[in-house]
């Protein structure tokens, strides 16, 4: 738990890192930047950060499961976690301490083996609950000052990202994802995932068409 002026050292926060099995994320603050667009019929959209998009799919890829959990509710966000294949999606929850708990009981987890990722005082209960607690860089300074670890960047700046790579290095996954996707294959755009997936490779005995180019 995280705790009043929580310091730990950058092993700790490793060790911590390297149980987690499940990462809740709030939205307005985290996934973006905290502003809300209202229009005269209400919210009218959100701007997402591709790289917190590509650090939720490599989060999945890695078997480690990602729930969104958040005060307000919002089409946009629905959309969003679809698109990305996230099915944790727990909206208009004001108690997002007990979300948490739910989650981890359905999942068999324990709060060491859950990271959660917050912005502002309503994530207090929430973060003081999990294994692993984290901010984004531009949280307010009781927060900082209260978490396990601060992301380098702000929230919906790639935070999310920053989170996925310090629980990626710390399970000893990063650089075995990192060489996959060096290796040289073709890439299409793939729906549901921010970033190019690798196409499938297509036979090499098959005849190319005549009058035909190859870049």
């Amino acid at each position: 738990m995280a705790g009043r002026a929580a310091k730990l050292t950058a092993a700790a926060v490793a060790r911590r890192a390297a149980r987690v099995r499940l990462v809740g994320l709030d939205v307005d603050g985290v996934l973006t930047d905290g502003r809300l667009y209202f229009g005269a019929r209400g919210e009218a959209l959100k701007a997402f950060d591709v790289r917190d998009g590509l650090g939720i799919q490599l989060l999945r890829a890695a078997g480690i499961a990602v729930a969104i959990v958040t005060g307000r509710s919002s089409s946009i966000v629905a959309a969003r976690a679809r698109d990305l294949g996230v099915t944790h999606v727990l909206q208009g929850q004001r108690d997002k301490h007990a979300s948490l708990q739910r989650l981890m009981a359905a999942g068999g987890l324990t709060a060491a083996e859950c990271a959660y990722m917050g912005d502002d005082w309503p994530d207090l209960a929430a973060l003081d609950s999990v294994g692993l607690s984290a901010t984004v860089a531009d949280a307010p300074e009781e927060l900082r000052r209260r978490v396990h670890w601060v992301a380098p960047s702000a929230g919906g700046r790639g935070a999310v990202r920053d989170l996925t790579a310090l629980i990626l290095r710390a399970q000893g996954r990063f650089d075995a994802m990192f060489e996959a996707a060096l290796q040289p294959a073709p890439f299409v755009a793939s729906p549901g995932a921010d970033g190019p997936a690798p196409a499938r490779r297509r036979a090499a005995t098959r005849p190319a068409k005549r009058g035909s180019t190859h870049g």
